[in-house]
């Protein structure tokens, strides 16, 4: 006898439908799976017999052959248990169960029937919807990161004998009722509020304009002048996530396995901060299977690497293109896939070795060649690519002492919001979000100076050497300066406020 279910396999985010066939005919008795498996797969015979025994029903006696179409694909991972399984109880005609090929089947199976979640379950459902599928039967554990998804019916089961049941119409599974991404939107909570982060007015009007315009912002400071405290805010004033932002991000943390069980979808801007002795594939993506890195799971976040220098330099310099570009493209042997990476890039270091070079209150330990072997380990092209560069020094007693309550996230995020939307205004026909993505004839076109402005700049980039990158870059971030203020033109003061920020290249580096 032959059943067919539906599952979806992974190529990277995607989802791609894959026919579970299975087909149970007489002879000596043997289990088979075809189709391009990897070793998961491969194994799920061994989980289906054990969930199928363990749960009450027969097992087939003959040889049972069960085909992953199509089989070019390669299929990986344990989410095809559940189609398997009942596929073969399907084709063993122990349950009736009407228009299987037209419901999505996922989930991996434990020896005692009970269904485990599995990653990547967005991917998939998305997909299915996109094809014309309307019902899903899935994991609980996966049920609640797919309950935005409009159009779909979510069927969450905890066992195969539920699904068996309700496949057949004996005990139809309570549906899931989808929630709004508005509901989710009001359970979030920042952890981290700028209320909290004391003196340092310098520093959070860089933050303001860096999460205004999407721009990357580099600190630099003694140790304990709060830089990481500061990046760890910036998620907390950045607007909030649109739903198609959030299913952007949601995808690449599901496809990574990042989602607990029980979660939702997304709502909070993701804040990456990869330790210093993370690989390249890790921050790139990589692996055997083209998992995603550290820089696709910032997507519409922040990444954040703190103490820059101690990174390995052929990992800072792979950053540079995925910055640049907004995507990565991972490619092995066994995979290829790309994923999307527009994030925000914030980094913190000291400013030598010891971190007290240049501080008030404590003395520098190192010597000159010490400095120059420690900021070498930043190369110009890399910083070319920070827009705002930002000195900090630890804040004085007097203002740690201070009863005065500093602004809170949510006044700062108002404001960015503002100026985000002039932005988006401004910019609908090019599709951009918002400044720091500004390329080429729409940099002229939305970013136009005055005459006056334009002077100033062109005597600080023939003064400061500055390259035609960080020319550009000045450019965005005084159009940005400029939608603070809700300036239709970028003035002079909005060019000289943007031009400080490039400052550190000629003190720190000698350019």
């Amino acid at each position: 006898m032959l059943a067919k279910t539906l599952c979806y396999a992974l190529v990277g985010v995607d989802g791609i439908p894959v026919t579970v066939e299975t087909d149970v005919s007489g002879g000596r008795f043997m289990m088979i799976i075809v189709g391009l498996p990897d070793a998961a797969v491969k194994e799920s015979m061994e989980r289906v017999q054990s969930a199928l025994r363990n749960s009450g029903f027969r097992m087939p006696q003959g040889r049972t052959t069960v085909n992953l179409s199509p089989a070019d694909v390669r299929k990986e991972g344990a989410a095809f248990d559940l189609s398997i399984a009942v596929s073969i109880l399907s084709a063993m005609r122990q349950f009736v169960m009407p228009g299987l090929e037209e419901k999505l089947l996922i989930g991996e199976l434990a020896l005692d029937g009970t269904l485990v979640p599995v990653r990547g379950v967005l991917s998939m459902v998305i997909a299915a919807r996109e094809q014309g599928v309307r019902e899903v039967v899935l994991p609980a554990g996966n049920a609640r990161e797919v309950s935005s998804i409009s159009g779909m019916r979510v069927f969450p089961a905890r066992t195969l004998s539920e699904v068996a049941a309700h496949l057949s119409g004996r005990t139809p599974l309570k549906e899931q009722a989808q929630v709004s991404y508005e509901e989710l939107l009001r359970e979030r909570r920042p952890l981290y509020d700028l209320k909290l982060v004391k003196g340092q007015r310098g520093a959070r009007r860089a933050l303001e304009i860096a999460a205004a315009g999407g721009h990357n912002l580099l600190m630099v400071g003694v140790p304990g002048s709060g830089k990481t405290m500061m990046a760890r805010c910036l998620p907390g004033i950045l607007p909030v996530m649109t739903l198609e932002e959030s299913l952007e991000t949601t995808r690449i943390h599901s496809v990574a396995g990042l989602i607990e069980p029980g979660q939702g979808l997304l709502t909070e801007r993701p804040f990456r901060t990869p330790h210093h002795s993370a690989s390249l594939p890790s921050l790139i993506g990589g692996g055997s299977d083209a998992r995603p890195g550290e820089i696709s799971l910032a997507h519409n976040g922040v990444l954040f690497l703190d103490e820059l220098p101690e990174y390995p330099r052929s990992s800072l310099e792979a950053l540079r293109q995925p910055l640049e570009d907004g995507e990565v493209s991972v490619s092995r042997v066994r995979a290829h896939t790309r994923y999307l990476s527009r994030c925000m890039l914030v980094a913190g270091m000291n400013p030598c070795p010891c971190g007290y070079y240049g501080s008030r209150t404590h003395p520098c330990r190192c010597t000159q060649n010490e400095i120059r072997r420690y900021l070498d380990r930043i190369s110009g092209p890399l910083l070319d690519r920070i827009d705002l560069q930002l000195e900090v020094d630890a804040v004085p007693v007097s203002e740690i002492n201070d009863s005065t309550v500093p602004e809170d996230s949510a006044t700062v995020r108002a404001r960015v919001e503002r100026a985000r939307q002039r932005q988006l205004a401004r910019m609908k026909e090019t599709g951009e979000a918002c400044n720091a993505h500004l390329q080429g004839e729409n940099l002229k076109r939305y970013c136009a100076l005055s005459p006056e402005a334009r002077r100033i700049l062109e005597v600080a980039v023939e003064k400061k050497g500055i390259s035609m990158r960080g020319y550009n870059r000045i450019i965005k971030v005084a159009r940005t300066i400029a939608d603070l203020e809700e300036a239709e033109e970028i003035l002079p003061v909005h060019v000289a406020e943007a031009i400080q920020y490039r400052s550190l290249e000629s003190k720190y580096w000698g350019k």
